[in-house]
């Protein structure tokens, strides 16, 4: 009982500061919940429930301030959707040997990070406005990139925020706070096709679930409260140094340190 109590505390503190910077939290829920003796399997599960908590309850903040383009955000549905699917079928079924994989996404990780962190430092402009319209190249691009997160949201169990909010910022050109909130709307679906998936072969734990779940509803509420007005500089940081600690778990589990 008292092992379940920390484990409550903990979703509730990772899911308020994660979902300031548009992020699920998946990236240490896997992780905390296998260091307590929970399989693999029904450790990523358990993290795709949380992250879908987590993104429903911030992104409503976001939603009610406005500060997400549903137009636009929508567009990486069914490439996430296709690819959470794709995602828990291979983890389930052992159909691909990922460790080449994770090595590639470590390296992108470690650098994203370093260009999230190092904007801090540039002088601080306007970013302007939301995008109205995209171009042919760049919805083939998001198809692409929307799979990807899917899968790898999927098979390990992580926020697929980590790589969507760099990609709307950088590439598609998103103020920081909408791109955090459209984070969320799309981490939701990812989430959601995740746990489906994962369902499909039992391994979804209801009362751990259950005793975490209400705890990282609160948590993402709070979180997305102050997220939504946090300054671009401070929320790109904060990105940055979650893909940073992400890409040391990554390596230590590579390792099998942990």
């Amino acid at each position: 009982m008292d092992t379940i109590w920390v484990i409550v505390a903990l979703a509730f503190i990772i899911a308020f500061v994660f979902s300031m910077f548009g992020q699920g939290g998946g990236s240490v829920y896997t992780p905390i919940l296998f260091l307590f003796g929970y399989v693999v399997l029904i450790s990523v599960s358990t993290s795709l429930v949380l992250n879908l908590i987590t993104s429903v309850s911030a992104g409503y903040v976001f939603y009610r301030h406005k500060m997400i383009d549903f137009k636009r955000s929508l567009l990486f549905v069914p490439g996430i959707i296709a690819g959470s699917l794709t995602g828990s079928v291979v983890d389930n079924l052992h159909l691909v040997n990922t460790t080449f994989l994770l090595w590639l996404f470590v390296a992108f990780l470690v650098i994203a990070g370093g260009r999230m962190v190092y904007s801090f430092r540039e002088k601080a402009k306007n970013e302007g406005e939301v995008p109205k319209t995209f171009s042919k190249r760049m919805y083939a691009l998001i198809i692409i990139v929307s799979f990807l997160v899917g899968t790898l949201s999927s098979m390990l169990g992580v926020g697929g925020g980590i790589i969507i909010v760099p990609f709307m910022t950088y590439i598609c050109k998103y103020p920081t706070r909408w791109a955090a909130g459209a984070s969320h709307l799309i981490i939701s679906f990812s989430a959601l096709f995740g746990v489906i998936g994962h369902s499909a072969f039992g391994n979804l734990d209801l009362p751990l679930i259950l005793s975490t779940g209400a705890a990282v509803l609160v948590g993402g509420n709070l979180g997305g409260r102050i997220g939504v007005r946090m300054k671009s500089g401070m929320m790109k940081v904060g990105v940055g140094i979650i893909m940073w600690v992400l890409a040391v778990q990554v390596v230590l589990k590579l390792m099998k340190v942990i």
